[in-house]
């Protein structure tokens, strides 16, 4: 490989402008919104410039092309100075910057994937680690791909255990194609950072968690350019770049100042202040970036079918959560790119079946549930993998922001959570998913399943795998009876009617374990009165961010009106004191 550590002179003053001219446009927009984090691009225009104009390899006028290197701006905030850059490589046009925040324009104040160059949201501080491990996983264990990961950090942010999690999932995978590059510009938000500007204690930790990291100056192009390349010929370790950069670089009298966070210069300081970051820029010129090499494979996430039918027979008892492990190491057979994340409990959700059939498609996350859902992100991106994330639906709560914020990436997870309900009884409440319904019901484009037999299950499961979106199946600890035939029709947003009769007189409606519940009531009570039962397991419960329709069912809706009587839901979450 030819030694690029050292760029010449000529690129060293260009790599210099161009950071000052990404340092501009950012003021210009922040300025223009009357809103934005100029200070928080200021600290990161030079790596932001090594790594656009120098070091990355990628197609910039086909930002998501599946062989171009990775970037992710986990310091979202700092949104001005990407979008910066993309204008500087005539993806967008700089006009648009001053839309910047603007509710017509698409340059949003954090950056979203209404964005072709932009893969995962970020904004929410300290998950775009998690996610640019997931792509880099996938880069080298999956596609087996040449493409490099890089992921922006603010050194504030360092403060998030999801962060210490990503590292040490890094290091555990040897995952030698991450880059993470932690800008230290000392003041977060309200005042100074814990550790400020003492980098080596940044760079003790980061190679405690089994990284290679590197020093240096974050505002000396010659220094980055020469890191990165050293970055890329280390094997079998992640690379961490800790670089000592000043918030605010470049503006007098605000440069490495606090109480500057979120603020935008004031308006009659601008000219002047760009004038002066102009004089220092010496030409006009660009650089543009190296093709990628174009190795990644080939793949196809569509129109995954069921192979042959569930091999159960009406009477036979499987806990669902069960069933969903054989169906998905079924659903493995039928499509490559399926994958599976654990959180250290694959022999309770049952997901240890898929391990043993395709273990070089399983990925064990350990007991870190925020980084696991990153990393999933990060895998489901550009549509290289079909992703199903399982662990107890009550640990998925503590991932709650990572799943909104994947649900704003537009992402198609499939979140699988087991142990739901009351029926967990022995295990105690803190094994009790009781709020797991409502809170994926809160999450837009988010379809729920909760199946109530072993084949409705395995129906969820290749529902989920083709649906757009992030789905969530419920699963449930006790055996319970199948109660349809492999043959049967399932969609979502419909229901089933178990039982029903000429004379009727209660609609019973329900989901899961309870169903079972209820089915039994049913025949305790048969000489009492007639029943309609209904099985409410496939249920389409958010289309819209503000507008939540749980319950679709027109049938039910007209059995009750049919009986005129009465009607009653039954729920694994229903039992109050």
């Amino acid at each position: 490989m030819a030694d690029d550590s050292k760029p010449d002179g000529s690129t060293v003053q260009v790599l210099r402008d161009v950071a000052n001219r990404l340092r501009i446009h950012s003021i210009r927009a922040t300025c223009a919104s009357s809103s934005g984090h100029p200070t928080s691009c200021c600290s990161a225009a030079e790596i932001m410039a090594v790594l656009f104009f120098h070091t990355m390899r990628y197609k910039r006028t086909d930002p998501e092309h599946p062989d171009n290197d990775r970037f992710i701006l986990s310091k979202g905030h700092a949104a001005p100075i990407l979008y910066a850059a993309w204008a500087e490589l005539g993806t967008i046009g700089e006009s648009d910057l001053l839309s910047l925040r603007k509710i017509h324009c698409d340059l949003e104040g954090h950056p979203t994937p209404r964005l072709s160059f932009v893969d995962v949201a970020t904004g929410s501080l300290g998950q775009g680690l998690g996610a640019a491990c997931g792509m880099a996983y996938t880069g080298k264990y999956f596609d087996k791909a040449s493409y490099r990961v890089f992921c922006l950090l603010g050194d504030g942010e360092s403060s998030e255990g999801s962060v210490w999690e990503a590292l040490a999932f890094a290091s555990h995978y040897s995952l030698d194609n991450l880059v993470a590059v932690f800008d230290v510009n000392r003041l977060g938000q309200s005042g100074v950072t814990p550790l400020e500007h003492c980098t080596d204690i940044y760079q003790n930790r980061c190679e405690a968690f089994g990284w290679n990291t590197y020093l240096v100056d974050g505002h000396d192009v010659g220094a980055l350019c020469q890191a990165f390349w050293r970055a890329a010929q280390v094997k079998s370790k992640p690379t961490a770049i800790v670089a000592k950069t000043f918030k605010g670089r470049g503006i007098p009298n605000i440069e490495n100042a606090e109480d500057w966070h979120g603020k935008p210069v004031p308006k009659e300081r601008v000219d002047a202040i760009i004038k002066l970051i102009e004089s220092q820029i010496q030409t006009n010129r660009n650089l543009m970036p190296k093709p990628p090499v174009e190795d990644s494979p080939p793949i196809n996430v569509r129109n995954v079918k069921m192979t042959c039918l569930p091999d159960y027979v009406a009477g036979d008892r499987i806990a669902t959560r069960k069933a969903y492990g054989l169906a998905l190491a079924k659903l493995g057979h039928a499509n490559e790119r399926v994958i599976v994340l654990a959180g250290d409990t694959k022999n309770s959700t049952f997901s240890e079946i898929f391990s043993e059939e395709h273990p070089e498609r399983f990925i064990e996350c350990f007991i870190a549930e925020q980084n696991m859902v990153s990393v999933a992100l990060g895998c489901a991106t550009r549509g290289r993998t079909i992703a199903f994330v399982s662990t107890f639906a009550a640990f998925l709560t503590r991932a709650f922001d990572q799943i909104r914020m994947g649900a704003i990436s537009q992402t198609n997870i499939n979140f699988i959570g087991s142990h739901c309900g009351v029926s967990t009884g022995e295990d105690g409440p803190s094994q009790m998913a009781l709020e797991d319904l409502a809170m994926f019901r809160s999450i837009p484009n988010c379809t729920v399943f909760y199946p109530s037999d072993a084949i409705s299950t395995e129906y969820a499961v290749y529902l989920a795998a083709s649906t757009k979106g992030m789905c969530f199946i419920r699963t449930s600890q006790p055996e319970t009876a199948v109660i349809y035939t492999p043959q049967e029709n399932f969609e979502i947003g419909q229901a089933k009617v178990i039982r029903q009769s000429v004379n009727d007189k209660v609609t019973v409606i329900g989901a899961g374990v309870t169903l079972h519940e209820a089915l039994a009531a049913a025949d305790s009570l048969s000489q009492q009165a007639s029943w309609v039962m209904f099985d409410c397991s496939c249920l389409e419960i958010s289309s819209d961010v503000c507008l939540i329709s749980p319950l679709q069912f027109r049938s039910c809706t007209a059995a009750v009106k049919a009986l005129m009587m009465y009607c009653t839901a039954c729920h694994d979450c229903s039992i109050k004191r």
